[in-house]
């Protein structure tokens, strides 16, 4: 394999945890699969939403960070996330949405609804096939769910810069060109890339994406396009440890955070599959912290 397996999670930035579990649990109906801290900063969760069972390509992840101002669009970031849901669902995605301002657009060549979540992170739901498995337990219809990642859109600062990036490390493949923006497709991901060398940078805010990871196998994989981002003059991490999978992090010249990231172990490695979300779940090393880090939590409550 040249490249990486598509989309493995993309990591938002969220306002008031609560909120965020109730709309994405609540109202989209995706299933909170792993109750976690964020690695770096662990006083703050990290919520995972997905399929299932978790499964990659599915995952939409947050950092809840209430307190800092709303995210400000701009170059260097990934400024809305795309979502597959069936073929022929969007009036009903209309009618369980009613009470949130949204059009229909389209995306990828594919008609879409488009919306904004509780705290500004643009989102596209688009009719077309994906990874995830239904999930008996969500609030939607198993006819109607979403179906996990779709693509996202990225504004860069270089264009050609991005492009050597995400097609001679990634692996994905154009699609179709217009002007300024690139379409770019990989194992059922797209990416829309549009260059603005002019434009503003972007700034980290709630509502914002934080960093698009990637699939790959295993760490050989991961460390093989680590390799290749060296050889263009990035610097990569190196393999990090994050229990349920290992990440290599880097920014591409467009200033967009990027993460490859491994298929497994999995969230079901310390959870019963049935069980997934119902608890806070700490990676070993921080378990000896267990106390302190529940003391600075905010309760959550599971949508009923």
């Amino acid at each position: 394999m040249d490249g990486s397996l598509g989309l493995h999670h993309i990591t938002g930035i969220a306002g008031d945890p609560q909120e965020n579990l109730d709309f994405y649990a609540g109202v989209l109906g995706l299933r909170l699969v792993k109750r976690s801290v964020n690695q770096d900063d662990p006083t703050t969760y990290h919520l995972f939403y997905a399929d299932r069972e978790g499964t990659p390509g599915t995952d939409l992840t947050f950092f809840p960070w209430p307190k800092l101002p709303p995210n400000r669009p701009g170059v260097g970031q990934a400024v809305e996330v795309a979502l597959a849901v069936p073929e022929g669902s969007l009036g009903y995605w209309e009618g369980r949405l009613d009470h949130l301002p949204k059009e229909r657009g389209e995306r990828y060549g594919r008609p879409a609804l488009l919306l904004q979540d509780p705290h500004g992170l643009p989102l596209a739901l688009v009719e077309a096939p994906g990874p995830g498995r239904p999930w008996e337990g969500s609030p939607v219809p198993l006819a109607y769910q979403v179906r996990g990642l779709l693509g996202a859109r990225l504004l860069v600062r270089s264009l050609p810069s991005s492009l050597a990036v995400l097609e001679g490390v990634l692996g994905y493949r154009r699609a179709a060109e217009e002007g300024n923006r690139v379409l770019l497709e990989q194992e059922g991901s797209f990416l829309e890339v549009q260059g603005l060398p002019q434009g503003r940078w972007g700034a980290w805010g709630v509502g914002g994406v934080h960093h698009l990871a990637f699939r790959v196998r295993d760490e050989t994989h991961g460390l093989a396009l680590r390799q290749k981002a060296l050889a263009l003059g990035l610097r990569p991490t190196p393999l990090i440890d994050r229990f349920w999978f290992r990440s290599i992090y880097f920014q591409e010249p467009g200033g967009v955070l990027f993460e490859l990231a491994t298929d497994g172990p999995g969230f079901a490695l310390d959870e019963p599959l049935e069980n997934l979300g119902q608890h806070l779940a700490l990676p070993p090393w921080l378990e000896a912290k267990r106390r302190s880090i529940e003391a600075a939590l905010p309760l959550l409550r599971l949508p009923a």
